[in-house]
């Protein structure tokens, strides 16, 4: 079964959700893979990647604040503080979602539902380059 990998780099600007569907997908697309699976793994420990709702904005704003109640910036509460105060509730919140996901391609294309995106979650107050693995398996 053959194999296609890529490595795509996300330049974020702080806290937030980045759509990488499109980027994503039009690869996948070019690939010409009728049937196979789309698997996508961030390189990170304080961002995180999410299948979440792309249609309406007010979805990943209430993620935001969710993850922001349930792991608060507090420095009294954690340990390792030597990256600031945003580091380990990153470190937390990262390990509440997920490093990858894998998505099947069946038709010749990323079987994503219509109303659903890949999203990278950053973590972190300031800006980052993330760098995200895509493999491709299928025929």
């Amino acid at each position: 079964m053959p194999h296609h990998t890529r490595e795509i780099t996300i330049d974020t600007r702080g806290k937030g959700f980045y759509e990488v569907t499109a980027e994503i997908t039009s690869w996948v697309a070019g690939l010409g893979v009728e049937e196979g699976l789309l698997t996508v793994f961030i390189q990170h420990t304080s961002a995180s990647l999410l299948i979440q709702e792309n249609a309406d904005p007010d979805v990943v704003r209430d993620l935001e604040t969710f993850f922001g109640k349930l792991v608060p910036e507090d420095s009294t509460l954690y340990t390792h503080t030597m990256e600031g105060p945003d580091d380990m509730p990153a470190h937390i919140r990262a390990a509440l979602t997920q490093p990858q996901i894998s998505i099947p391609i069946i038709g010749g294309r990323v079987t994503l539902g219509t109303w659903q995106g890949i999203y990278l979650f950053e973590h972190r107050d300031q800006s980052h380059r993330r760098c995200l693995s895509l493999h491709v398996s299928g025929v």
